[in-house]
């Protein structure tokens, strides 16, 4: 997919803001729409399709982290969320809410480029660069279509946003290995971490995956938590590693 079938809807309620991103995502080949606040995001994504969505937190009437669940009721549109609030709680709150990546103001128009190329890269491209087998990759009772990126346990299909499904299928892959939360960010994300909040982001999204396939999220047996390193999917549950905690 080129960049200039790509629609961006920029949602701030800064006028500035809107204006200087309007003018770089335009030029950088996508096609951008902006709106100042929640209530027409809302509306403008009932109407267009829309690509991806960058969000800001403060809006009035609707706040970003509002407008992102009822999003994600219906869509898995990927959203970039921007917020002055720098706080990794503020930040988690963001992701909790189904962004696909956060990025805290004041921010590097070049980095948010980059940010959206990524997810726009990883969003067009089911294979995310990496070899997936034909058929399913099956975990305990969930089973991964990889072709039509769809999730099951059973016949019952389980709902996951892109990013999930992407961090899900990830771990499947190499079901028995642990992965590094450092790996899981690159891979997934497209960058590395330079803080120790970019790798939190990891942790919450493991989180929303467990809420989603386990049986008993707190007592994970599908992902479990290698203390100080990362996750590892276990082939078969009876097969638990001694240096591995549930959660």
């Amino acid at each position: 997919m080129k960049k200039s079938k790509a629609k961006i809807l920029v949602v701030d309620d800064d006028a500035a803001i809107r204006q200087m991103l309007d003018m770089r995502l335009s030029m950088a080949g996508y096609d951008v729409a902006t709106v100042g606040d929640g209530r027409d995001a809302l509306a403008f994504c009932e109407k267009h399709p829309v690509d991806l969505v960058v969000l800001d937190v403060m809006l009035p009437q609707i706040n970003g982290c509002q407008v992102c669940r009822q999003l994600r009721q219906d869509s898995d549109i990927p959203v970039v969320m921007l917020s002055a609030l720098g706080d990794i709680k503020d930040r988690i709150a963001g992701l909790e809410a189904g962004a696909d990546d956060y990025l805290v103001k004041p921010f590097s128009p070049r980095e948010l480029e980059a940010r959206i190329e990524s997810i726009l890269r990883r969003f067009r491209d089911p294979a995310s660069g990496r070899l997936v087998a034909p058929g399913t990759l099956e975990v305990g009772e969930i089973r991964i279509d990889s072709n039509r990126q769809q999730v099951y346990r059973g016949n019952r299909r389980i709902a996951l946003t892109y990013t999930e499904f992407k961090l899900l299928e990830l771990l499947f892959e190499q079901a028995g290995e642990p992965v590094s939360r450092a790996e899981i960010l690159e891979k997934l994300w497209g960058y590395a971490p330079t803080r120790q909040g970019d790798l939190r982001v990891i942790d919450v999204y493991v989180a929303r995956v467990r809420s989603k396939i386990e049986d008993d999220p707190r007592n994970p047996e599908l992902i479990l938590t290698i203390r100080g390193f990362g996750y590892v999917a276990q082939r078969r549950v009876s097969q638990v590693s001694l240096d591995c905690e549930p959660s």
